[in-house]
C-alpha cells in the first residue's frame, strides 16, 4: 500500500495548495490513501468545518489536528458527525471526536489513523502518549486486525518523536511529527520495520517565519516587543510530506521518501 502524509496546512496559501495539488499528487505517487494534517488551515490557529470539507473534498482521506484542534469553536460540534477529522488522542477526556479510527482504501485494505500530543515544551500538560498510543496499537496490530497504521505525533520535542517513533517501532507502518513547520531530513525505516521521520513539514508559504508573514516575528526577535499579530504568508505554498510504502502481509514500512511538491522548497518528491 502507498500512504501519503501531508505535514500541517498553512492557512489560505495551504488550503489552496491542496484543493489545486493533491489530487494531481496523489494520481502521480499512486497513492492508495492520503493523511493531510489540517491544525494550522484557518488563518493559522485550528480548523473550521468549512476549511475541513475543502480538504476532504480535495482528496484527503483523513484530517488530523492538534493542540489547536478547538480554536475554531465550530469544529467543537462538527468533528462528531465528521469521523474522516481526527483530533489528539491525549486531549482533554471530555472532548468531542476521536483520536483514532480505522478507515478502508479503495481495495479494502484496513489502515488505522492515530494522532497524539507531545508533553514536552508544550504550552499545557496533555495526558501521556505513549501509554495512550499503546493501548490503541495493542487493539490493531498491524498484518492482523490492520494492513497498516499510521501516528502522527504532534509535539515540539524531536526527542520525543524520536522515543515514540522507538516505541512503536515494529507496530505501526509510519510515526511522523507535525507541529513544528519544517521538514527534518532524517526519512528512515526503523530496525523493526517502521517508517519515521520527524516532522513532515507545512504545506504553506516558505518564505516566512515557519508560515507567518515575515515581518511581525523579526519585529518580535528583534525588539521585543508586539504590534500586529502574526498572520499567515501568502505566497506560493510547498505541499511537504512523506510517502510510505507498506508491506500488506505485516503491515510494516519498505520504504519512505520525502515529497516536496511546488513552491520555494525543491521539487524533490518521488517518482509514481
Amino acid at each position: 500500500m502507498k500512504i501519503l502524509f501531508l505535514g500541517d496546512v498553512m492557512g489560505r496559501s495551504g488550503r489552496r495548495a491542496i484543493t489545486e495539488r493533491l489530487g494531481a499528487l496523489k494520481s502521480r505517487l499512486r497513492a492508495d490513501f492520503a493523511i493531510v494534517n489540517g491544525e494550522n488551515a484557518s488563518g493559522g490557529t485550528g480548523l473550521t468545518a468549512g476549511h475541513a470539507k475543502l480538504l476532504l473534498d480535495a482528496g484527503a482521506d483523513c484530517v488530523t489536528l492538534g493542540d489547536h484542534a478547538f480554536d475554531q469553536k465550530d469544529m467543537l460540534a462538527f468533528i462528531d458527525g465528521e469521523p474522516r477529522v481526527l483530533r489528539p488522542l491525549n486531549f482533554a477526556r471530555e472532548a468531542p471526536g476521536r483520536g483514532h479510527r480505522v478507515f478502508q482504501d479503495a481495495r479494502g485494505r484496513k489502515i488505522l489513523v492515530l494522532q497524539a500530543l507531545g508533553q514536552v515544551f508544550m504550552k499545557r500538560p496533555f495526558d501521556d502518549p505513549f501509554s495512550a498510543v499503546d493501548a490503541v496499537l495493542r487493539a490493531h496490530p498491524p498484518g492482523g486486525m490492520v494492513q497498516a497504521a499510521v501516528l502522527d505525533i504532534h509535539a515540539e520535542a524531536t526527542s520525543e518523536k524520536m522515543a515514540m517513533g522507538h516505541y512503536c517501532d515494529g507496530r505501526a507502518s509510519l510515526v511522523v511529527g507535525t507541529h513544528t513547520h519544517v521538514p527534518t531530513a532524517d526519512a528512515q525505516v526503523l530496525p523493526r520495520g517502521t517508517a519515521y521521520q520527524s516532522d513532515a513539514g507545512m504545506c504553506g508559504d516558505y518564505d516566512s517565519v515557519i508560515g507567518m508573514d515575515k515581518a511581525e516575528p523579526l519585529r518580535r526577535f528583534l525588539t521585543g516587543m508586539g504590534r500586529d499579530r502574526f498572520t499567515p504568508a501568502e505566497g506560493e505554498a510547498t505541499l511537504s510530506g512523506v510517502l510510505v510504502v507498506t508491506d500488506d502481509r505485516t503491515g510494516l514500512a519498505t520504504t519512505i521518501e520525502m515529497v516536496r511538491d511546488g513552491g520555494r522548497l525543491a521539487q524533490t518528491h518521488p517518482e509514481g
